[in-house]
C-alpha cells in the first residue's frame, strides 16, 4: 500500500511541526498508520518536509506500550517489516481528531 497519496502530501505540506501546539488529543489527525500485525499506530497531526524529500511526521504513537506525543521519518515506516513480510499500513477511513482515533 502506497503510504502517502497526493492529497495527503498536500494536507502534510499544510500542516507544518508545532501547527497544532496546544491543541492535544483535539487536534485533528493527517493520516492514520498502523501495524497490520500488532500493536503499534501512529496518528498523525503534523509534519514537514525534509531536503531530501522526506517527511518529518508528528502525532500521537503508540508501539504497543501506551501513546505518547513523537517523531517519526516516513522513511523508517516504509522500511518496517513484520515477521509475515508485511509493512506498515495506512488506514484509508481515518478521519477526525486523534481524541476520536485512540481507542
Amino acid at each position: 500500500m502506497k503510504l502517502i497519496t497526493k492529497e495527503i502530501e498536500r494536507k502534510l505540506n499544510n500542516t507544518p511541526i508545532y501547527s497544532k501546539d496546544g491543541q492535544g488529543t483535539d487536534a485533528e489527525i493527517i493520516v492514520k498508520f498502523f501495524n497490520p500485525c500488532g500493536a503499534a499506530t501512529w496518528l498523525i497531526t503534523e509534519a514537514e518536509k525534509q531536503d531530501n524529500g522526506d517527511y518529518l511526521l508528528y502525532g500521537y504513537i503508540t508501539l504497543g506500550y501506551g501513546y505518547e506525543w513523537g517523531y517519526v521519518m516516513l522513511s523508517e515506516l516504509q522500511k518496517i517489516r513484520n515477521g509475515y513480510g508485511l509493512g506498515v499500513e495506512r488506514d484509508r477511513y481515518a478521519h477526525g481528531t486523534v481524541k476520536e482515533n485512540v481507542a
